[in-house]
């Protein structure tokens, strides 16, 4: 699946059972009535156990330039830091909102598993920000969309 690019994001969550968050590629649209949106995350992470016990999850979709904060989140640095959050602003809320990502507040209405993952289906609550160009990763590689304008003949 490497070779399928994909939107960076982090889910976050917070609650009853705790505030954690990870890097995720595997996130897609479900629905636009009522608002759907899915994460795949594994079953043996910290975060799918904090996701199913507080029932909320915060899918930020990274701006592009954001790769220390996806790296951050994907536990590169979790030798050197205590808490990933640490010295990264994040807005108020149910779930941690990352500043400057384009952030899907959900909660969640359905949860499967498949394989080695859980799936967890939210509805959007709330959307927050707009990012024009989101970081993609691609065959092991952060990437930047670029705008592609084809003329007409």
């Amino acid at each position: 699946m490497r070779s399928v690019a994909s939107s960076v994001t982090v889910v976050t969550t917070d609650g009853p059972a705790g505030r954690h968050g990870a890097t995720v590629s595997a996130f897609c649209s479900v629905s636009a009535d009522p608002p759907t949106a899915l994460i795949c995350l594994n079953a043996g992470s910290r975060i799918a156990g904090l996701v199913a016990a507080n029932g909320i999850f915060n899918v930020n979709v990274l701006p592009q330039g954001a790769t220390d904060i996806a790296e951050r989140f994907a536990g590169a640095h979790d030798g050197a830091i205590i808490d990933r959050f640490d010295g990264i602003e994040c807005e108020g809320g149910a779930a941690p909102a990352i500043a400057g990502a384009t952030v899907l507040s959900c909660r969640t209405v359905q949860e499967m598993h498949s394989g080695s993952h859980r799936i967890f289906v939210g509805h959007v609550h709330a959307l927050y920000g707009g990012v024009e160009r989101p970081l993609t990763y691609l065959n092991g590689a952060y990437h930047s969309v670029v705008p592609q304008h084809i003329p007409c003949e």
